[in-house]
């Protein structure tokens, strides 16, 4: 089972305390450091000191990094124009060397939208953008060179693109799609995703949400793409250290427990298909908590 550090920034941190988690996660040999990309904390917390952007911030950590792959789950399609995040993440890909990867969903959060003045379209709207953006970000990046991309869909329009910069991966960035949408959700991961995951959902739920997108791949004619799972975690080297970071994030989450306890948790989704966990880790001062997973609980992992 592969394993990646997932943060949610918008909850309360600063850009150090990002940058600091990261950097521990990379020295513990975790394979990856990921971010939502939120502007507004969920939730009665204030969320203080402030939204940081997840591209800006993934830019900064990519260059006080040297490993571990960074990405985002999932960057909202209503935030960016496409074009211009097809050359923010090429961008980051350049400054970490290949390291990125791109969450991209829908979007949801209606209200870090008005707090902030972005257009937040109904539902249908939003899968339609999603749908362009993950065509235009994907032909920008694999555009072969000194060729030009345009693109006519019903939200975005391109013109003779020079498609630049290029991406230092090859032929572009993986991509991941996610969520629990029944029709919509299949559908762009069997075109789009090297990737699908499923957020915070049930074992069951999870197997089900593969099973869909194993059958929208099976009809487009591709394999399926990796399958992976977030989830929130608390484990400890005792059942009352596990406890006590339970009480730290004011409640129980579903990976919870001893390395053991937590393993066979995990276990259940490696098997309905899942290769990688996002293991969501929201205090963000416990940095022994990674060394706790990395540690007692990475290698009891299938």
């Amino acid at each position: 089972m592969r394993l990646a550090v997932f943060i949610e920034p918008q909850l309360g941190a600063s850009y150090d305390d990002q940058l600091r988690i990261a950097q521990h996660a990379e020295e513990l040999g975790f394979e990856a450091f990921f971010r939502s990309d939120h502007f507004l904390t969920m939730g009665s917390n204030s969320g203080v000191p402030g939204p940081t952007d997840s591209w800006a911030t993934l830019a900064a950590i990519a260059v006080q990094t040297s490993r571990i792959r960074l990405g985002t789950l999932l960057t909202s399609a209503t935030f960016r124009f496409p074009g211009l995040l097809a050359i923010t993440v090429a961008q980051v890909d350049q400054m970490s060397h290949g390291r990125v990867e791109l969450g991209l969903g829908a979007g949801w959060f209606e209200a870090e939208h008005t707090a902030y003045g972005v257009p937040f379209p109904p539902v249908r709207e939003r899968f339609e953008r999603l749908e362009e953006q993950l065509a235009i970000v994907t032909g920008l990046w694999t555009t072969p060179d000194g060729e030009r991309f345009s693109f006519q869909g019903k939200h975005y329009e391109l013109t003779d693109s020079p498609a630049l910069p290029k991406p230092t991966q090859s032929p572009r960035p993986p991509v991941i799609v996610g969520g629990h949408g029944k029709r919509r959700t299949p559908e762009l991961a069997a075109r789009f995703a090297d990737e699908f995951n499923v957020p915070f959902g049930t074992v069951e739920g999870t197997g089900e949400a593969y099973a869909r997108v194993r059958e929208a791949c099976a009809a487009a004619g591709r394999e399926a793409p990796v399958f992976s799972a977030a989830q929130t975690i608390a484990v400890g080297r005792t059942e009352a250290e596990a406890r006590e970071r339970a009480d730290a994030i004011g409640r129980q989450p579903p990976l919870f427990g001893t390395p053991t306890q937590v393993a066979e948790q995990i276990g259940r989704f490696a098997e309905v298909g899942a290769t990688r966990m996002f293991l969501q880790v929201l205090d963000l001062s416990d940095l022994d908590h990674l060394d706790v997973i990395q540690h007692d609980l990475a290698p009891l992992l299938p």
